[in-house]
């Protein structure tokens, strides 16, 4: 596979297999990197080793989980050509340099980082915090800095992050040679924050289980519709409902390609005389108009786990050949380079 190179600057993206990836993948990252992907050089970091430090005790889970996000990239239309796709584990010169950095921060300055803080209490870790997981940030820091990375798509909420990695190779930087490391920049979703769950959660997610998967049948896709969580005082079709916070209308923003009639839709909405059956009905039809070509995608290429295979360990081939470039530099400037 020869790899289709356009400019020096480079993307750092990717995301934790630890399953199926849904539709607030596809509106939050997915779609922004099928976009970059014909302007910069981009890395897709499939994180294993990130993914495990919250569940170790389950690696078969995420060895799986690497089939399906791989099926989720190529079948929404990221190219493997244009794109260097790579397993995390695959890389160990990461591993290294997280090591490096470790010692340039403090864990009361990671105690402080409010995504870290979140996410450990969201997975209920406040008294019984695996070591792994409360110094990925670091390790993030790594994946970003190992690959030169100019640019690094995020969320607001993965903001603090960015933040961190600046820190981290600002200090490298003054301690041990100005133009060892370069200084990434986040670039901020259009979206905003995460797409909303079905359940009214404030973000989708595969740990909280209210996500519409890029890879549900079309079965699950109306079931789950039906379900979804609207407006809780819409008790009646004549009652005025609220647009804003209501997922149903979210999802239509994002998804649906008749934007006159969604403005419709919320005009009658919000003035009493449409029900929340109509406008899941119509939702309905957007989702399973815009999952159908990728669903059908998906399943051709579930048949050749070869090629699967084959992109993977040529990208982690080529990520290792580049990070080993980074971690020579990263030696040198810190004069540990003894042989």
């Amino acid at each position: 596979m020869k790899y289709h190179l356009l400019t020096k600057k480079r993307v750092l993206t990717g995301d934790r297999p630890t399953g199926p990836l849904h539709i607030g993948h596809y509106s939050g990252s997915l779609k922004t990197r099928i976009a970059l992907q014909d302007k910069y050089t981009q890395f897709i970091i499939i994180a294993d080793m990130q993914a495990l430090t919250d569940n170790a005790i389950n690696p078969i889970k995420i060895r799986h989980a690497i089939n399906e996000v791989m099926l989720d990239y190529l079948s929404v239309g990221i190219d493997p050509v244009k794109n260097i796709i790579f397993i995390q584990s695959m890389i160990p010169q990461i591993s290294e340099l997280t090591i490096l950095y470790l010692n340039l921060v403090n864990i009361s300055r990671i105690a402080r980082n409010p995504t870290i803080k979140s996410e450990i209490q969201q997975k209920g870790f406040e008294k019984s915090i695996p070591a792994g997981f409360f110094i990925y940030p670091i390790s993030q820091v790594a994946d970003i800095t190992i690959f030169d990375a100019d640019i690094v798509p995020v969320g607001i909420d993965q903001v603090p992050m960015i933040e961190q990695a600046c820190e981290i190779v600002d200090t490298f930087n003054n301690i041990y040679g100005k133009n060892t490391l370069i200084r990434p920049k986040a670039l901020l979703s259009k979206n905003g924050n995460r797409l909303p769950g079905i359940d009214g959660h404030h973000k989708m997610s595969k740990s909280l289980k209210n996500g519409i998967y890029l890879s549900d049948s079309p079965d699950k896709i109306v079931k789950k519709i039906k379900n979804m969580y609207t407006d809780p005082n819409h008790l009646h079709i004549s009652d005025p409902g609220k647009v804003d916070g209501n997922p149903v209308f979210t999802y239509l923003d994002q998804f649906g390609t008749d934007k006159k009639k969604i403005a419709n839709m919320k005009y009658h909405y919000t003035q009493g005389g449409l029900g929340d059956v109509t406008i899941k009905k119509y939702l309905i039809e957007v989702m399973q108009d815009f999952l159908f070509p990728i669903r059908i995608k998906r399943k051709q290429l579930s048949k050749d786990k070869k090629y699967i295979q084959d992109i993977l360990k040529i990208g982690s081939e080529k990520a290792q050949e580049e990070a080993e470039k980074t971690l020579k530099r990263v030696k040198n400037a810190m004069n540990i380079d003894y042989f």
